[in-house]
Order: C-alpha cells, then sequence, then structure tokens
C-alpha cells in the first residue's frame, strides 16, 4: 500500500509510525487537537477505508491503537507511514475566532491599508503564538499570529488583514 494524500474533503488526525507487538496493534502520532478521535469505537479512515478503533492507549508522546480487522504485525506493517483522516463534514465546531489550520492556508494577507502582503503558505506553531508563513513578492515572510499585528480574518473574502508593525514587513 503507496502513501496516498489525503483526499481534500479528508483530514488527517493521526500518522502511523510503526507496528506495536503482535496482535496488529500500530503506534499512532496525533496531529489534532481532539486526541478524542481515537477512543474505542471511534472511526477513522485509511485512504477513505473506513476502520472502527478497537482500543486506544497512551504511550508516551504517541497512542497505541487497534484498528478492527487489523490482527496481525504484518498487516500493521503495511500500514507503516499511512495517515489516519476523517472527513471534514466530522470537525469539531470551534469558538469564534478560532480556525483550522487548513482554513488558513492559501488566504491573501493584505495591511490595513490594502497593501498586498502575498498568500498564507504554512502556520509554524510555537510556544507563544502562531506565525502564519506567507509568501509575497519579497519570498517568505513570518507573521506573528497575535491580537497586535492580525487584525482580522475572513474566511468568506479570503483574506486576513494585518497592522504593519515596523519592521514586520
Amino acid at each position: 500500500m503507496g502513501k496516498e494524500p489525503a483526499p481534500p474533503e479528508f483530514l488527517i488526525v493521526g500518522h502511523i509510525l510503526s507496528p506495536w507487538g503482535i496482535r496488529g496493534e500500530v503506534k499512532v502520532e496525533v496531529v489534532t487537537d481532539f486526541p478524542e478521535r481515537f477512543a474505542p469505537h471511534k472511526v477513522v479512515y485509511l485512504n477513505t477505508r473506513q476502520l472502527e478503533i478497537e482500543s486506544c492507549r497512551p504511550h508516551k508522546q504517541h497512542l497505541v491503537v487497534k484498528l478492527a480487522a487489523i490482527d496481525s504485525v504484518e498487516e500493521a506493517e503495511k500500514l507503516r507511514g499511512q495517515d489516519l483522516t476523517i472527513p471534514r463534514t466530522e470537525l469539531y465546531p470551534l469558538p469564534e475566532g478560532k480556525y483550522y489550520a487548513f482554513q488558513l492556508i492559501g488566504l491573501n494577507v493584505v495591511t490595513t491599508e490594502g497593501k498586498k502582503v502575498g498568500k498564507v503558505i504554512d502556520i509554524m506553531t510555537t510556544p507563544g503564538n502562531d506565525v502564519y508563513i506567507v509568501k509575497g513578492k519579497k519570498g517568505e515572510i513570518l507573521i506573528p499570529a497575535i491580537e497586535d499585528v492580525v487584525k482580522s480574518i475572513d474566511l468568506k473574502k479570503g483574506r486576513i488583514v494585518i497592522e504593519a508593525i515596523e519592521g514586520l514587513l
């Protein structure tokens, strides 16, 4: 099974690192803010194949997950490097003013004066705040996602308005 990118209607919630034990369990790196998605009887997808979670337990900074229909170390080995996904329709709603990273990637960034800065190409998480990586005519610019800088985010208009504080641009 080759690794395929998640279809656009699916979001990655975990990444299978390796088999764990001999009963078909796998070690999973969690890439969601909602690890409860891995609770028993929840459903995840592997290359659009629906799989129920039989059990899940923490192990260091990862989870050890037993997926239904994966019952041997050989079957688990075939899953190494694969992503576990969920349909976008199953996203948990976020509080107002909070966004999923995928919603911000690709948004145009403009200053309060209307000057185009570029497009968000990635988001870097730091201990203090997220940082939007914006690609524009002058290359990549790092925009801290803080109130003093980010004035508004409008998903419908596809843009983020920033206050270009001194030294930012």
